[in-house]
């Protein structure tokens, strides 16, 4: 069943990754229609979302907001399709990081990196850095389902020489490349819930307390890794900008859940410049801790 759901599916997709640029965003706009105006997927908890955390705006200010999310959502979502077919060079073009020296000066002094990043403006465009650095490129993340799928999404990733590695195989390979003195990069978006079983600690986030990721933290910590944060703008449609932002050189100078800290202060104040281009769909506030 899982391969013919892919046979099925994996054509349509293709066809919508090669479409023209113009008429790929006309499409999106129709699927926004159809998503927002028609199914109305998951609004209740978008209207809850920024209600709970920008209570500073007026209901019409965040309906604003909520309709622009949804737009940047079907553009995002769909951009991920076109990575399957876009050259390497037009994603250059569309995905630029301001100052990647930052990153290369690392790898002068022989520290490899955690690389924290939110679900903000374009995650999936992020593995072109891969291709304008000296480290090797890892990004974290949980096992697709369908392995026809988890297949594509790595093969995908391959063209800009990132490499996946699941989320329980994270510290074998952070050890066995410390071990081999290879510089790597590891790529992990922490700003989600996490799992009730993996809570170690909560703080505020977005003025809510909420239990909050702690392992990029504990990683670092343990592999003596520098922390950086990858600030993403939308700067149009289907173009982007990336600042790198360090937030600890040497993590084990910092208390307790303190580069933690740091990095969802960086979340947040990129939320509150533009908070439409945030993943509003996901139920991240649902375990408040009173």
């Amino acid at each position: 069943m899982q391969f013919l759901v892919y046979i099925l599916a994996y054509p349509i997709l293709w066809l919508i990754s090669i479409l023209p640029f113009r008429i790929f965003y006309w499409f999106s706009d129709f699927v926004y229609f159809i998503i927002y105006r028609v199914v109305g997927y998951r609004k209740k908890v978008v209207r809850e979302n920024l209600a709970l955390t920008l209570p500073h705006l007026s209901a019409v200010e965040r309906k604003d907001i909520e309709k622009k999310f949804y737009k940047h959502m079907c553009d995002m979502f769909l951009e991920m399709i076109k990575t399957m077919t876009i050259s390497p060079e037009e994603m250059e073009k569309r995905f630029v990081v301001t100052n990647i020296e930052v990153l290369n000066e690392y790898a002068k002094k022989g520290k490899s990196i955690v690389l924290v990043a939110s679900h903000y403006a374009s995650w999936e465009w992020l593995l072109t850095i891969n291709k304008r650095m000296a480290f090797r490129g890892i990004g974290v993340y949980k096992k697709i389902a369908n392995p026809y799928f988890d297949k594509l999404i790595r093969r995908i990733r391959s063209k800009y020489d990132a490499e996946l590695v699941e989320t329980k195989k994270t510290i074998p390979m952070m050890a066995q490349n410390q071990r081999d003195g290879i510089l790597s990069l590891y790529g992990l978006a922490s700003d989600q819930s996490p799992k009730l079983d993996r809570i170690f600690h909560s703080m505020k986030f977005m003025g809510i307390e909420v239990p909050v990721h702690t392992g990029a933290e504990m990683l670092a910590k343990k592999y003596d890794l520098s922390v950086v944060f990858i600030k993403v703008k939308k700067v149009a449609r289907g173009y982007y900008e990336a600042t790198i932002i360090p937030i600890a050189d040497n993590p084990k100078e910092y208390g307790n859940f303190e580069v933690t800290e740091k990095y969802l202060r960086q979340v947040e104040k990129q939320i509150l410049e533009a908070p439409e281009y945030y993943l509003w769909t996901h139920k991240r506030w649902k375990h408040k801790v009173e």
